[in-house]
C-alpha cells in the first residue's frame, strides 16, 4: 500500500467528493497557466519590444522560456517520484509565480529573458505535476472521463491567449501578461495546499547530478538547433553544427550513464514497454503536427482569405472545437468499455487525411473548405492528445509515474520544437522562391528580412507583389502540411502496434483496508473509491 494511499488518505477524510473537485480544479488552473503564458506573452510582444527595445534578442523571450521548460521537466518528474508530488507541485508554482512577477517588472530585455528563463522552469513542473497527481489520485480506467477537462482547458488556452493578451495590453499594459499569472497561481497553490493529500516520501537516494546534466545539455543543444536553424544561422553553419556534435554527445552520454546510476533521472527500464516507447513517439509526432499547425493555420488566412489578426484564435476554432469533442467522447468510451486502441488508430488515420486536405489549400480555398479540413485534423488529434498520457501511466509502475508523466510531456515538447523548426524551414525557403519566381527583385526583397508579413506590412505592397504573396504562402503551407501528413503516417504506423493492455484500478472494492478504503486485485487499493466519488 506504500504506493498508493493517496486517495484513501483522502477518502479517511470524510471529504472526498468536495476536496477531490476542489484538486482538479486547482490542476487545471495550473494547466492552464503552463499552457497559456507563450500564448499571452506572443501577443504583447511588439508592445515588450517598443518599451524595452532590444529587438534583435527578440526571440530569446521565447527561446529561453521554452529551453527551461525542456531541461526541467525531466527532474521534476523524478522528484516527484522520490521526494512526494505535492511538495514538488507546490514548489514548481511558486517558482512559475516568482518568475511571472519578476518578468512584469523587468527593465531591459537582458532582464526580462533571464526572468523568463526563471518563469520557465517552475513551468517545466506544472504540467509534470498535473498529469503525475491526476495519476496517483484517479485510476486509469477512471481517468478517460478527465480527458474531456483537460482538452477543453488545451482548447481554451490556444483561443482565448491571443485574445487575452490583447485586450490585456491594449488595456493594462504589458507587465500585466505577467502579474495576470499571480492571482490565478495563488488560487491553485492553496487550493492544493489545502485540501491535496498525498503521502510524504523520505529517499535515502541522491539526485542524479551527472544525468541531469547531460540531460539539459542535450536538450538545450536540441532546442537551440530547431530554434536557430534557417534563421539566426544556416542549417550548414559552424555554430550548427557544433550545437548538433554536443547535442548528440551529450544524449549518447546520458544515455550511457542512466544505465549505472543509481537513481537515474529517466529510468530505462520505462522504455523496455513497447506501449510506452510508443506512446512517446506518438505523443512526439501530435507535438510536431499541433504546433506546426496552429502556427501556419492563421498565418494561411490572414494572409490568403483576409483573416483579421486580431482574431487568429478564433480561426482555430474548427479544429479545436473538433479536439475537444472527440477527446471527450474518447474518455468517456475509454471509461466505460476499459478500450483504447481503436483511438490512436482512428486517431492517426485522421490526422495524416486532415494533413493531407490541408496540404491542399491554395488562394482559391473558402473558409469553409478550410474549416472542414481543420476540424478533421482536430477529430484525429482528440483521439490522440490524452490517450497518450493514460497509456504511457499504464505502462509504469506507479513508482515511476513521474518519469512516465514528465517523459511524455517531454517528447511532446520536442516534437512541437521540430515541428515548429522543420515546417518554418520549409515554409519560408519557399515563400522565399515562389516570391522571386513572380515578383522578381521586389519579391526578393519584400521577404529578405522575414518570410512573414503582418497584416499592416502585407496592406502596403504593391498589388502584384501581394498577389505573388498569396500564392507563396499558399505554396509554403502546402509544402509544410504535407510533411506533417508524412510524418503524421508514422503515428498511424505505430498505433497499429499498440497492446491493448487492461486499464488498472477498475474493479470493484473487495476488502476494507485499514483506512477504510476498498482493495482490489490489481493492488489498486485505495484510488478506486476516490475515482467513482468525483
Amino acid at each position: 500500500m506504500a504506493d498508493t494511499p493517496a486517495a484513501g488518505t483522502v477518502e479517511k477524510d470524510g471529504e472526498q467528493p468536495k476536496s477531490v473537485r476542489v484538486v482538479l480544479l486547482a490542476l487545471m488552473i495550473a494547466m492552464m497557466l503552463a499552457m497559456l503564458d507563450n500564448m499571452i506573452i506572443g501577443t504583447a510582444m511588439p508592445t515588450i519590444v517598443g518599451e524595452l527595445g532590444g529587438l534583435e534578442h527578440l526571440s530569446w523571450v521565447v527561446t529561453a522560456y521554452t529551453l527551461a521548460t525542456a531541461a526541467s521537466t525531466p527532474l521534476w518528474g523524478k522528484l516527484g517520484d522520490m521526494y512526494g508530488r505535492k511538495g514538488s507541485f507546490m514548489t514548481s508554482i511558486v517558482i512559475f509565480l516568482i518568475g511571472s512577477a519578476l518578468s512584469g517588472m523587468a527593465q531591459d530585455m537582458g532582464q526580462l529573458i533571464g526572468f523568463r528563463a526563471v518563469q520557465g522552469l517552475g513551468a517545466g513542473g506544472l504540467m509534470v505535476g498535473v498529469m503525475a497527481i491526476i495519476g496517483d489520485l484517479i485510476p486509469p480506467r477512471e481517468r478517460g472521463k478527465y480527458q474531456g477537462m483537460m482538452a477543453g482547458v488545451m482548447a481554451l488556452a490556444m483561443i482565448g491567449g491571443p485574445l487575452v493578451g490583447g485586450t490585456i495590453t491594449d488595456h493594462w499594459g504589458w507587465r500585466w501578461s505577467f502579474y495576470i499569472n499571480l492571482p490565478l497561481g495563488a488560487v491553485a497553490l492553496v487550493a492544493v495546499s489545502a485540501v491535496l493529500h498525498l503521502p510524504k516520501k523520505r529517499s535515502e537516494a541522491r539526485i542524479d547530478y551527472l544525468g541531469a546534466a547531460l540531460l539539459t545539455v542535450g536538450i538545450t543543444a536540441i532546442v537551440l538547433v530547431t530554434t536557430w536553424g534557417g534563421t539566426e544561422y544556416a542549417w550548414t553553419s559552424a555554430r550548427i553544427m557544433e550545437l548538433i556534435g554536443i547535442g548528440v554527445a551529450a544524449l549518447v552520454g546520458f544515455v550511457f550513464w542512466q544505465t549505472r546510476a543509481a537513481e537515474p533521472i529517466v529510468p530505462l527500464h520505462i522504455f523496455r514497454s513497447l506501449n510506452f516507447t510508443l506512446m512517446s513517439l506518438i505523443g512526439f509526432i501530435t507535438g510536431f503536427v499541433m504546433f506546426g499547425a496552429t502556427l501556419f493555420l492563421p498565418l494561411y488566412q490572414q494572409a490568403v482569405q483576409g483573416a483579421s489578426a486580431t482574431n487568429s484564435g478564433l480561426l482555430l476554432l474548427p479544429m479545436l472545437g473538433a479536439m475537444l469533442v472527440t477527446s471527450m467522447v474518447a474518455g468517456r468510451v475509454t471509461t466505460n468499455t476499459g478500450r483504447y486502441k481503436v483511438f490512436p488508430v482512428v486517431g492517426g488515420a485522421l490526422m495524416t487525411v486532415g494533413l493531407y486536405l490541408l496540404s491542399l489549400m491554395d488562394t482559391d480555398t473558402s473558409r469553409f473548405t478550410s474549416g472542414v479540413y481543420m476540424a478533421v485534423v482536430g477529430l484525429g488529434m482528440g483521439c490522440l492528445m490524452q490517450i497518450t498520457m493514460l497509456v504511457a501511466q499504464n505502462s509504469v509502475e506507479m513508482k515511476d509515474m513521474g518519469v512516465a508523466s514528465s517523459s511524455t510531456t517531454l517528447f511532446r515538447t520536442l516534437g512541437s520544437s521540430f515541428g515548429v523548426a522543420i515546417m518554418g524551414a520549409l515554409f519560408n525557403h519557399r515563400v522565399q522562391d515562389v516570391m522571386a519566381e513572380r515578383a522578381g527583385a521586389l519579391g526578393s526583397e519584400v521577404t529578405e528580412q522575414s518570410a512573414q508579413l503582418d497584416a499592416d506590412s502585407l496592406a502596403r505592397l504593391p498589388e502584384a507583389a501581394r498577389e505573388a504573396y498569396q500564392h507563396a504562402v499558399s505554396s509554403g503551407t502546402h509544402g509544410a502540411f504535407l510533411l506533417c501528413a508524412v510524418v503524421a503516417v508514422l503515428a498511424l504506423v505505430a498505433a497499429v502496434f499498440v497492446k491493448e493492455v487492461p486499464l488498472k484500478g477498475a474493479g470493484p472494492k473487495t476488502a476494507e483496508g485499514p483506512d477504510g478504503a476498498g482493495g482490489d486485485e490489481d493492488g489498486t487499493t485505495a484510488r478506486t473509491p476516490v475515482a467513482e466519488s468525483v
